[in-house]
């Protein structure tokens, strides 16, 4: 039987896609630059590309904030300046939040069964403002948001810092959600914890793991567990 429940936050619980592009296209609307999908995406894209740097270790955050709208700002022609739009966007995003559908329920359910703890690459006061936001912090007995903790996810050190932190952490009885198979796969592998890849956009090609398009879905598969 699980009893404790290590959940990832962005495209898991909270809809950061939908997020990301509101705000991609407010950003733009406010800057006087065009705003529309094809931009959005290829911001998207960046942002995907970079963060998956960061968790190798290539970039940092504070970089990353910046660097993806350098490259936005080169491959457009934008007139507006690099770090003004990363301000002004980390503004946007600290005060909006998009909850998936039934992510609360989710969680009142899983609180039921035991404990739950945030796993999370995002900034530490954009994630609190986030779940508090959306009245999701309260399901959770703690918050590992990887600049709080001094460790990168998938890192051997933030995974160690994480089972440390955790009393009485037991791998055995143990799950990890998550949407990501470079950040969160990785990490439920160095916590030797169960993994279910969460994918409502659709089941990821190649991938042989546990996996769910719902919550109800991970719900069974982790009653089978």
């Amino acid at each position: 039987m699980k009893d404790t429940f290590l959940l990832d936050i962005d495209d898991t619980l909270l809809d950061f896609c939908r997020l990301e592009r509101e705000q991609i296209a407010a950003l733009l609307t406010r800057f006087g630059e065009r705003a529309d999908g094809e931009i959005a995406a290829r911001f998207h894209a960046i942002n995907d590309g970079l963060w998956k740097a960061f968790e190798r270790g290539e970039v940092t955050r504070e970089r990353l904030v910046v660097q993806r709208f350098e490259v936005l700002k080169a491959e457009f022609s934008l007139r507006a300046e690099a770090r003004a739009m990363a301000e002004r966007f980390l503004e946007g995003m600290r005060t909006h939040a998009c909850l998936f559908a039934g992510a609360r329920e989710f969680l009142a359910e899983l609180s039921r069964r035991g404990r739950l703890y945030a796993v999370t690459n995002g900034a530490g006061d954009v994630q609190r403002s986030h779940m508090a936001a959306t009245g999701i912090l309260p399901f959770f007995s703690a918050l590992f948001i990887s600049e709080e903790v001094g460790h990168r996810k998938p890192s051997a050190e933030y995974a160690a810092y994480v089972a440390a932190h955790i009393p009485g952490f037991s791998p055995a009885r143990s799950l990890y959600l998550g949407d990501s198979l470079t950040s969160d796969m990785v990490c439920a592998k160095l916590l030797g914890t169960d993994f279910i890849l969460f994918c409502p956009a659709g089941m990821v090609q190649g991938y042989g793991g546990m996996a769910a398009q719902t919550y109800g879905e991970v719900l069974a598969l982790a009653d089978a567990l």
